[in-house]
């Protein structure tokens, strides 16, 4: 066997083993998974996280998951606890305390804590008989069943484990208080998600920057604003301010044999494709591509249409998108 043989067969062989304590995690799931998700949905205050090692880093993980699906966490270090740190801990919240073992020193103070002041404690551990757990108010038990390097000195099979408990907690709180898409791009405004989860509003031109002609407007002055704005297009509204049509290039290329002295409304396509303010701009670059368009008026569905703004796909690909 060559040394590349050798390297895929032990890489598979993790993967495959800790796929397989995943499957057992998931069958192993019970009330006292439901009863976590109640205990912090409860809470007044924040998550407090805490573990040592690998388990502190996937606390830290888990931290940040929850603080950016609506649940306010933070990670909190066992050492540095017991140095000051757990004045960050209060009456309102809710401790959720990590350990493979269930007997990390380090967790003693906290633990400690947590049971003098009645704050309520989650154990997460693959251990039902060791410290934390008889400790805790409530059990997260995760299988035990070694680690992927044989000899159960790795951590790998229950840090997945863990890290896959964190995950479940979090999407539950999330899906049960509703957490859309909007609300998830408020924790994520930088770079690619956050320009994924931009709404049209944030991207649009409004006001003087909007291109746009009466009805019957002659087209030698529709021709103007056209070439003022800059965006190719422009929108035509009623007396209201309603859109009412869009002329495009190709619009003026069909009327191009007496083109000024035609009106707005006679070179028009009317009832053009538009977005609402509220729609994600990701779905506004979807129907850009989707019709073959470069621009998108905004409008105002609840105002019958009232022309609020325009999004342009450079717009879009100028953060990101397309």
């Amino acid at each position: 066997m060559t040394d590349t043989e050798a390297f895929l067969r032990t890489a598979r062989r993790v993967v495959t083993d800790e796929a397989r304590a995943l499957d057992v995690l998931a069958d192993s799931l019970d009330e006292h998974f439901a009863e976590a998700v109640h205990l912090i949905l409860k809470a007044t205050g924040r998550i407090i996280i805490s573990g040592i090692g690998k388990s502190g880093h996937i606390g830290h993980k888990i931290a940040a998951t929850l603080a950016s699906t609506g649940t306010p966490a933070y990670f909190v270090h066992p050492a540095e606890a017991s140095h000051g740190d757990l004045g960050m801990v209060s009456k309102g919240d809710v401790v959720l305390a990590i350990s493979n073992s269930g007997e990390a020193p380090e967790l003693a103070n906290l633990l400690a804590f947590t049971r003098r002041f009645g704050i309520p404690l989650i154990g997460l551990s693959s251990k039902p008989e060791s410290t934390l757990m008889k400790q805790a108010d409530v059990h997260l038990l995760i299988p035990s069943m070694g680690e992927a390097c044989g000899f159960g000195m790795v951590p790998s099979i229950s840090t997945t484990l863990t890290l896959a408990m964190g995950d479940a907690l979090a999407i539950a709180l999330m899906k049960y208080r509703d957490f859309r898409p909007e609300d998830f791009r408020a924790f994520h405004p930088g770079g690619k998600l956050g320009a994924r989860l931009s709404t049209v509003r944030d991207l649009m031109h409004t006001g003087d920057a909007l291109p746009l002609v009466a009805a019957n407007t002659p087209m030698s002055d529709a021709l103007i604003e056209i070439s003022q704005k800059g965006f190719g297009v422009a929108g035509v509204t009623d007396a209201q301010g309603h859109l009412s049509g869009i002329i495009t290039d190709g619009d003026l290329r069909r009327h191009m044999d007496g083109l000024l002295d035609k009106t707005t409304e006679q070179v028009m396509t009317a009832n053009p494709t538009t977005i609402t303010p509220d729609a994600l701009a990701e779905e506004a670059v979807a129907i850009m591509n989707d019709r073959k368009i470069t621009s998108l008026f905004v409008v105002d569905e609840a105002a019958s249409g009232q022309a609020l703004g325009l999004l342009h796909i450079h717009d879009c690909l100028r953060v990101g998108l397309g």
